[in-house]
């Protein structure tokens, strides 16, 4: 699904996080990590959203430089505290990143009515509660014809019932679609209604393979 290779991101000349060869196949998989680990700095990598050295291949045909266009359409990313200007509002988030993702009006209504947006979805931002502010987040991730989806702390800020409701959201994606996940969070996803196929550690500015 996804080959990083000869991968280094740097703040201010300090080295964030170094990978020489990261292959991860098709499947749900978690990324674990202490605060500061670097888990967001590889997710808004992957997502495109920051500059980097090397290359990351996704399902061996869009490289994220040499493809940005086709390698974008494919990849989506739900921020683990999404931030958005308090003047718009979801629906109109929904509709730009919806046109820009090619997502049907059936998909996008679809994701309003599963994640239960529709009570504040035409409300601005800046009324939203932390629990309202992830909701539009989780809906953006899904939108369009993704390939891979990266949630980044999806657990946090939302009640049982929205989590509930993310779990189907990942496996019918997965199950029928064959999208690829990558989630991270410091709760355990193996107790949850999801099958991890692999664990990933974010450790001393490197990712390796959990046995």
């Amino acid at each position: 699904m996804l080959h990083v290779s000869e991968f280094s991101k740097s703040y201010h000349g300090h080295p964030a996080l170094e990978i020489n060869d990261l292959e991860i196949p098709s499947g749900i998989h978690w990324i674990q990590g202490s605060n500061g680990s670097g888990k967001t700095t590889f997710f808004r990598s992957v997502a495109g959203m920051l500059p980097f050295k090397g290359s990351i291949l996704l399902n061996g045909k869009y490289e994220i430089n040499r493809n940005p266009v086709q390698y974008r359409l494919r990849v989506n990313y739900g921020e683990a505290e999404p931030n958005y200007p308090a003047f718009l509002t979801a629906w109109d988030l929904i509709q730009f990143v919806g046109k820009t993702k090619k997502a049907s009006t059936d998909q996008i209504n679809e994701l309003i009515e599963t994640l239960e947006i529709g009570s504040f979805v035409r409300n601005p931002v800046g009324t939203y509660s932390s629990g309202m502010l992830k909701k539009t987040s989780l809906v953006l991730a899904f939108l369009g014809n993704p390939e891979l989806i990266l949630l980044d702390e999806p657990l946090i800020t939302i009640d049982k019932k929205a989590v509930e409701k993310m779990y189907l959201l990942i496996n019918q994606y997965h199950d029928e679609k064959g999208i690829g996940f990558l989630l991270s969070s410091h709760q355990d996803f193996q107790l949850s209604e999801l099958t991890v196929s692999n664990r990933f550690l974010v450790e001393n500015k490197a990712i390796n393979q959990i046995p």
